[in-house]
């Protein structure tokens, strides 16, 4: 027996909403691809990485990366255009992640006299990453 056919103005049947915790697994797993397709950037421009993922006093630094007497703590930002993963990075998390890059230090003071920046590495689609280096101001240092 042949399906029912819906005339061209008939309304679609109301589909489920993802599963919340699919949804969270699923951007989860493409944040930490994107960690580490900018991690593989940054490798291939002669950094090493020193920490990953590094979270301490409400803050988190994606990753943390050294070339040469340059240290470089750097936000990863994934999301499908370019311009919007650049307008992802706010006051509120400039700050937390200040206060994170100042915990690393504390825990790590043989680092402290070399140069510090704060980078961003942006993902969008299916582009290379771009690398900002000196994004933002490291508050308080």
């Amino acid at each position: 027996m042949p399906a029912p056919s819906r005339s061209p103005g008939a309304a679609m049947p109301n589909r489920k909403l993802a599963d919340p915790e699919a949804r969270r697994r699923a951007t989860y797993g493409h944040g930490r691809r994107s960690e580490w397709l900018a991690l593989a950037a940054l490798m291939l421009k002669g950094y090493r990485p020193l920490a990953l993922r590094f979270a301490a006093s409400g803050g988190e630094i994606d990753l943390i990366v050294r070339r040469g007497s340059t240290i470089a703590f750097v936000e990863v930002k994934a999301r499908p255009t370019l311009i919007a993963a650049q307008e992802a990075i706010g006051a509120v998390k400039r700050r937390r992640f200040s206060r994170a890059v100042r915990a690393w230090l504390g825990r790590n003071p043989a680092h402290a006299g070399l140069t510090l920046r704060a980078d961003a590495v942006f993902v969008a689609g299916r582009t290379w990453p771009v690398h900002l280096t000196d994004a933002f101001p490291i508050e308080d240092l």
